[in-house]
């Protein structure tokens, strides 16, 4: 969410003017158009809507539309929107789309009222509206009216646009014919932006929440402008705000939203009917589901819109694709590292050209064969994309893999056969909500987009974070589906967070070869602990997200949650490495360790626990065979 303001000019095209007369800029003015139009809905309320579209009138073009909420900018006929500055949307001019932007209802340019995640009405009268209904009425509106269309529709976007997507795929409308939800915001309390398994994302959310986020009244060209933060190291700035209830006098009357979050902290109906996978029944367009390994903010919607579609709509062409990316970077960069590591390829080139292409031209001009598929997903470790006729494989062995009862430095302390009686050992760290473990090394002043693959050595060096490593691998290990950590603990406290991080330890050896494309910075490789996956749960949901419970001190008990799918080979001659703590800050919010509202605690309620991780606590891994 936090960065999806800095993807801005990328995927919803904020730019400037172009002056720049090359080559692609030249094509692009002889051979676009550009009109504006305000699109009437069902109720009244019209919606901005930019076109541009080809000159060509030899033949009949596809559209390809893009509804979001981060503006269609620049507004003006005469200000034609640079695609050629973007060789992700160059591949779509250069076929002669029809390409299409709308400012959804309430943002920007559009009339009526935004209404975050809006739910989705299932048995919809002619007068209720909701995103499908203006999807629908879009795409009628522009099949009807658009000089020459071949009457074929298709909808893309990104993160909340990935949400609009979605919606439109629901909405009957027999011209839409194909849909990529992309990075699709889908669930905001079990994942996504908002929450992970209960626990507040804080930083995003404030940061966004006081920018983008902001109410707005009326028609608006402009973004509001960003929170100026007075301490521009955020760990610093988080810490000393010091809770949820400061942040939100700090909000103020600024964002709606903020305060719904604030007024629902557990999986009531509120969330449920924010649950975008309720629409993915009788799907009719084709879907390409896409999203990135370390997606920052929305890594869980393409896996599970993935799942729910093949479950509730099982005639529905669906396909999942899923890259080695941060939050977009599919259409950002040609995708050959991020952060420190490195892919040995161009994975977003390759993407574009070889899957998202080709998927809108076979259902929206006819051209090429159908042979995606059904999951494409790229291996980190080996960085080999696999393809798989479902997803999870149908070769994955569930082992879970414990915390053992002793530690000998050649064996490591993980193993894969269960101890007798070694839940009688545990080990045991001090959490300190206000001493609480950082989400990465060194000083931001936001959040970074690498954390999920960051160097983990500063973490094993706290006393409040647990490490677990197996022995050097003999042979390669490849992961492949989700995760589930299974952790028998007690606390001294009456609530507690727990965040379990999956890592690959590298070689005292490892350097990248000089052939491989990096980031220039020369990172000591050597020794690397890279975050492959990492998740939190609240104690407090355990048992249930709806109904919370507090922990009775010193009682052992289980919690047991989901982690998102990993796609990963450790190789031979590397660790797997687990690590175990209760604070990831600021990252997420501080849980008080006290059974009290969090939303609404007060700086006194914030305590110190002692946690007990009890051994034969495990991680079931989906190893490929």
């Amino acid at each position: 969410m936090k960065n999806t303001v800095y993807f801005i000019a990328l995927f919803i095209f904020i730019f400037s003017a172009a002056t720049a007369q090359n080559a692609d800029s030249l094509w692009f003015e002889n051979n676009y158009y550009k009109k504006e139009v305000m699109i009437p809905m069902r109720d009244g309320i019209k919606l901005f809507t930019s076109l541009l579209i080809p000159k060509d009138s030899m033949e009949k073009h596809p559209i390809l539309l893009r509804r979001t909420p981060y503006s269609c900018m620049p507004y003006g006929e005469d200000k034609l929107t640079p695609l050629w500055r973007s060789a992700y949307f160059l591949n779509y001019v250069k076929e002669k789309y029809i390409m299409v932007f709308q400012d959804v209802r309430g943002k920007f340019m559009s009339e009526g009222i935004h209404e975050e995640v809006r739910p989705f009405i299932k048995n919809k009268t002619s007068t209720d509206i909701d995103e499908a209904s203006d999807a629908y009425d879009a795409i009628d509106w522009l099949v009807k009216n658009t000089p020459g269309n071949n009457g074929n529709v298709g909808v893309v976007g990104v993160s909340s646009p990935g949400f609009f997507a979605t919606m439109a795929s629901a909405c009957g409308h027999p011209a839409l014919k194909a849909v990529s939800p992309q990075a699709p915001v889908t669930d905001w309390f079990m994942g996504d932006d908002v929450h992970h398994n209960g626990a507040f994302f804080e930083m995003d959310n404030f940061d966004f929440y006081m920018s983008y986020g902001k109410d707005t009244k009326g028609q608006v060209k402009t973004f509001s402008k960003p929170y100026n933060y007075p301490i521009k190291d955020n760990y610093s700035f988080f810490l000393k705000e010091a809770t949820l209830a400061n942040l939100t006098k700090l909000v103020g009357d600024s964002s709606t939203f903020w305060k719904l979050v604030i007024e629902h902290p557990n999986l009531d109906e509120f969330w449920k009917a924010r649950n975008a996978r309720t629409a993915l029944y009788d799907i009719k367009p084709a879907m390409l589901w896409v999203g990135g390994l370390f997606d920052a903010e929305d890594c869980y919607g393409a896996w599970n819109c993935y799942k729910a579609t093949e479950k509730q709509s099982p005639a529905t062409i669906s396909k999942l694709v899923i890259g080695p990316w941060s939050h977009g970077q599919w259409a950002r960069n040609d995708g050959s590292f991020l952060g420190n590591i490195r892919f040995g390829s161009k994975t977003s080139t390759w993407y574009q050209q070889t899957i998202e292409l080709p998927f809108f031209n076979y259902y929206l001009k006819g051209k090429g064969s159908n042979t995606l598929s059904e999951a494409t997903v790229f291996f980190t470790g080996e960085n080999n994309w696999k393809k798989f006729e479902q997803w999870p494989p149908a070769n994955v062995s569930y082992q879970p893999i414990y915390i053992s009862q002793h530690y000998i430095a050649q064996e490591g302390n993980l193993s894969f056969n269960k101890e007798v009686a070694a839940e009688q050992y545990f080990d045991e760290y001090v959490s300190d909500p206000n001493h609480p473990v950082p989400y990465n090394e060194g000083v931001h002043d936001g959040r970074t987009i690498e954390y999920m693959n960051d160097d983990q050595r500063f973490a094993a060096q706290r006393p409040d974070v647990l490490t677990y490593e197996t022995e050097l691998l003999k042979e390669d290990l490849t992961l492949a589906g989700p995760l589930t950590a299974s952790l028998i603990v007690s606390i001294t406290g009456t609530d507690m967070d727990f965040i379990v991080k999956i890592i690959d330890v590298f070689p005292d050896d490892f350097s990248y070869p000089d052939s491989v494309k990096g980031n220039g910075k020369n990172y000591m490789m050597q020794g690397y602990q890279m975050l492959v996956r990492g998740e939190v749960m609240r104690g407090r949901f355990r048992n249930s997200f709806e109904k919370p419970e507090a922990f009775i001190p010193g009682k052992i008990t289980t919690v047991k949650y989901a982690m998102p799918d990993i796609a990963h080979t450790f190789k031979k001659g590397h660790k797997l490495m687990i690590q175990i703590q209760s604070t990831w800050f600021p990252l997420v919010d501080r849980n008080p360790q006290q059974f009290v509202n969090i939303y609404k605690a007060k700086e006194k309620d914030f305590k110190k626990a002692t946690v007990r991780i009890y051994h034969n606590s495990n991680v079931i891994l989906p190893i490929l065979k």
